[in-house]
């Protein structure tokens, strides 16, 4: 979709593939590219390529800042609460025992996720104490330490669905309800069986998703937000967000307004 709506701009997309490239990271390199679109699904490739090709002085959406702060839920969690943006109550702890002390405080149920992680896996709701002891068993087992980061956040009770917005520069390009299923239970994202329908974007929506990605640099953004009793709620920013399944809903070119971006800080 991105490459057609740059071929429709009179464009032409290099494409960069993380898995070919070999980075020259002791040696005097010149600048390639003037902007590169980072579109990669893995976060530590990311991470690595965006942090060289801003280094040779591309000019990267979106930024190395952005995503490593849209990439670790707690450091999006701590930006987003220090930036006054609504954002549910959330507690980091490093051992199960202090784990325990942050669902006492929260009280049940709450949701435990992971630090780094998308679609919405290994995202549990936690309805009481021995479910927390044994999701923090399981996790203590695993061999990966950033799993052994607990994450654990107040359980916002929802309408059955949450909010994705699209946030392209200094604007809010389009915004899609995802709605929960039976086949995906209480988890609303599309990728896991929920259903994407059309959300108006409304001051109000205008107004937090634009004050949310203040944190970050200026990008592109997908804003994700929950309704709840006292008003919005922004519990996640995506710094490389998909749009496929929210374009048909909208009516929305998204893809077209992702290039005409890219192609506007080309000619900065």
């Amino acid at each position: 979709m991105l490459f057609d709506a740059a071929k429709k701009g009179g464009v032409g997309l290099q494409r960069v593939v993380d898995s070919e490239s070999l980075l020259p990271i002791t040696q005097k390199e010149s600048k390639e590219l003037d902007v590169l679109l980072q579109r990669s699904v893995s976060f530590s490739r990311s991470l690595c390529l965006t942090y060289y090709f801003e280094r040779l002085g591309t000019d990267v959406i979106n930024s190395y800042k952005a995503a490593k702060v849209c990439g670790d839920k707690m450091l999006s969690s701590f930006e987003l609460g220090a930036s006054g943006v609504p954002t549910p109550k959330t507690f980091v702890a490093f051992t199960p025992e202090s784990a325990r002390l942050a669902g006492k405080r929260l009280g049940f149920p709450l949701v435990m996720k992971p630090v780094m992680g998308s679609w919405a896996r290994m995202v549990h709701k936690i309805n009481d104490e021995d479910a927390l002891d044994a999701a923090l068993e399981s996790r203590e087992e695993m061999g990966n330490p950033w799993q052994k980061i607990y994450y654990l956040q107040e359980h916002i009770d929802k309408p059955g669905r949450d909010i994705r917005a699209f946030v392209v520069g200094e604007e809010v390009v389009a915004a899609i309800y995802r709605n929960s299923t039976e086949k995906s239970g209480w988890i609303t994202n599309t990728g896991r069986g929920g259903t994407a329908s059309k959300c108006e974007v409304t001051p109000e929506l205008r107004e937090i998703c634009l004050k949310a990605v203040k944190i970050v640099d200026e990008g592109i953004y997908g804003v994700d937000l929950m309704e709840s009793g006292n008003g919005l709620v922004v519990h996640e920013i995506n710094h490389t967000t998909e749009f496929r399944n929210s374009i048909a809903p909208t009516g929305v070119d998204i893809a077209g307004k992702m290039i005409g971006y890219v192609i506007a800080r080309a000619k900065k």
